[in-house]
């Protein structure tokens, strides 16, 4: 049973503005099933997991584009042919004025974004699916949304959970892991793998993860670089005024989906989970990922930070809207009172006139409550509904933003 997908609005935009589309995203996160059902039903299907397709399209790329004539086509994962970029250039150069025929998908950021930058700027509209949100997928709990998490077959299956999630990880390492980086030795980033998921909502320091899998920091950082490229993890920035100490200070790290990370960190169930020491991250990384989330939903960059203090004190997750930073702290508690808002109290005495002065505290709140000076606490299950709805009312709605190729290249974590 197919769910519709809320960048489905982006999608039938960029095909009526642009020649070609990119959908990319996490391996299994249901961007070809996504294609088939919003872009029509005439269109010619490849996969270039097939390795004859693959060989045909590198081999004589003109030939492998004249067999559709003039049909519109989905090109699925072809990071696989970097091949035919040029010749896709030529044939919508040739007929610059026709939208939506070519349909492509990837599973990675950097290499395939950098392949698409320099053969299809200004051609190519770029939208990324990551697995379900909350708003496309709600459940009844916290713990079984952290448990299942949101890839399509554990969150539609969940007896299928356990095996979707090993075969998964042994799929992600054998082949993208070997595509995006020719690491020789898959077992120690395998032991990489399991450790940076007891980072989940860390800073992401390269000299301990170095010292402790006996490898030199520039290996880890690059690993951390194809956890990234593939849409495992994502590096929330700090927030600096000093933009140039947002680059060089470290990024915390999440991992996209939940279930990953209860998998590789040997959580019992869903109840062990939330109880034990992993369940703030959890909390923390469902929260900032779903901003994510709600951000790709929109056709946009995710414009998100947070801020410690030099003495820790920290604010979980900052979100620009509307030139105005959103102070959000992020905190398992179900009875949230007065000292869970004193890191947004110090933050907002820092930010000034560049913060909004309403901090949020999402929390296991059974309703919206107000606290002291002005925040509020909101349950954790209202929080994607609520950023979606403050972002569509400042303006970023999918039908009101530009989906320009390059715009939406996030940099490597530095």
């Amino acid at each position: 049973m197919y769910r519709q997908r809320q960048l489905a609005t982006a999608l039938q935009n960029a095909l009526a503005g642009f020649p070609a589309v990119l959908v990319t995203g996490p391996r299994q996160s249901g961007k070809t099933t996504f294609l088939r059902h919003e872009a029509g039903e005439q269109l010619d299907y490849v996969s270039f997991d097939d390795p004859l397709e693959r060989d045909f399209a590198a081999v004589d790329p003109a030939g492998f584009l004249r067999r559709f004539a003039d049909r519109p086509v989905i090109l699925d994962e072809i990071q696989y042919v970097p091949e035919l970029f040029s010749h896709l250039k030529l044939r919508i150069d040739a007929d610059p004025g026709r939208c939506g025929r070519w349909l492509l998908t990837g599973s990675q950021q950097f290499g395939l974004m950098r392949d698409v930058s320099e053969s299809l700027a200004g051609r190519v509209g770029i939208l990324e699916l990551p697995p379900f949100s909350y708003t496309e997928f709600p459940r009844s709990s916290l713990g079984e949304t952290l448990w299942n998490g949101g890839y399509p077959i554990p969150a539609l299956h969940p007896d299928r959970r356990d095996l979707w999630l090993r075969s998964y990880i042994a799929t992600y390492i054998e082949r993208d892991v070997r595509q995006i980086r020719n690491i020789p030795d898959l077992r120690t980033f395998n032991q990489f793998l399991n450790l940076a998921a007891t980072r989940h909502g860390q800073e992401f320091h390269t000299a301990d993860l170095a010292r402790e899998l006996g490898m030199t920091q520039p290996t880890v950082k690059s690993w951390g670089g194809v956890l990234e490229a593939s849409y495992i993890a994502y590096f929330l920035p700090p927030w600096f005024r000093n933009y140039g100490k947002r680059v060089v200070k470290s990024s915390k790290f999440y991992f996209y989906d939940s279930a990953l990370v209860t998998l590789l960190t040997r959580q019992p169930d869903a109840a062990a989970a939330l109880a034990g020491q992993m369940g703030g991250p959890l909390l923390e990384g469902w929260v900032v990922t779903e901003a994510v989330k709600v951000f790709m939903a929109l056709g946009r960059k995710p414009d998100l930070y947070f801020w410690r203090s030099h003495d820790g004190l920290e604010v979980d997750l900052l979100i620009v809207i509307d030139g105005k930073l959103q102070a959000v702290e992020i905190k398992l508690t179900a009875t949230p009172g007065a000292g869970h808002v004193e890191p947004l109290n110090r933050f907002l005495a820092v930010a000034g006139d560049e913060a909004n002065g309403q901090g949020l505290l999402v929390c296991r709140t059974e309703k919206q409550r107000a606290l002291p000076n002005g925040h509020v606490a909101l349950p954790w299950q209202s929080f994607p509904e609520w950023l979606q709805a403050r972002l569509e009312n400042s303006g970023l709605a999918a039908g009101k933003v530009s989906l320009l190729a390059g715009t939406q290249i996030r940099a490597k974590n530095s």
